[in-house]
């Protein structure tokens, strides 16, 4: 059985277990210019990960969450503005801190950036922003690395954890571009990377042939270049 990636633009995943259960990484779905509409349909959700509060990450979580009542993971901060809009379903952590739900491991790891909840056109202490660690039950294990810039402690991602995948920013501006990247990659040791938060804009310059450049010294490294709605399976 394969593990199923859906990249549906932006920071926002969809993977799909070998076991079936579907994980929602940064729900940020039918007001994103990137996903196509026929990504947008979803039908299942058990798990939703939040990196961050700012509504490129975040906008679609109280909707999703109450339709489909998956185990909400996320910052303290977060937690309390889903508690309040009526989500119930929500396991708070913070980074450093591992949960284990239905055999999918999942640790909140560093993550340099900003984090702010806009609502009502006030904006509230959304915490720290953060990346995620998550160990499937057969082992396969990946990194989504939330909004940051490149921060060496990535070198203690990548020997704790060893993520087979990474899922990496490299639009520039607001996190990483493809020149930081390509160190993260290496301090991670990881040989298949995602690039995500780029094209979404025209204000993220960053592209995944900006990265290929940068990393053309790394023997075997896979580029993994999706587009908007498109999966890859990984078995």
């Amino acid at each position: 059985m394969a593990t199923t990636i859906k990249w549906l633009g932006h920071a926002t995943f969809l993977v799909k277990s070998p076991q079936g259960k579907h994980i929602l990484i940064d729900p940020w779905v039918q007001g994103n210019p990137a996903c196509p509409e026929s990504a947008k349909a979803l039908d299942r959700i058990d798990l939703m990960l939040i990196t961050h509060g700012h509504s490129d990450h975040f906008s679609d979580a109280v909707p999703l969450a109450k339709q489909f009542s998956p185990t909400v993971i996320c910052n303290y901060e977060i937690y309390l503005h889903l508690n309040r809009h009526g989500v119930q379903t929500v396991q708070p952590m913070n980074k450093g801190g591992t949960v284990t739900i239905e055999g999918i491991q999942i640790t909140m790891v560093n993550a340099f950036h900003s984090s702010g909840i806009d609502e009502g056109g006030q904006v509230f202490y959304g915490g720290e922003p953060a990346g995620y660690v998550v160990r499937l039950k057969d082992g396969f294990t990946f990194y989504h690395a939330g909004d940051t810039c490149l921060f060496s402690d990535m070198r203690l991602i990548g020997e704790l954890y060893q993520p087979q995948l990474a899922m990496l920013p490299i639009g520039d501006l607001f996190t990483m571009g493809p020149r930081e990247a390509s160190y993260a990659i290496r301090f991670l040791g990881v040989k298949r990377v995602i690039p995500m938060h780029w094209g979404t804009f025209p204000l993220l310059t960053g592209t995944p042939d900006h990265l290929r450049e940068a990393t053309r010294d790394i023997e075997g490294l896979e580029i993994i270049a999706l587009t908007p709605g498109e999966s890859i399976e990984i078995g």
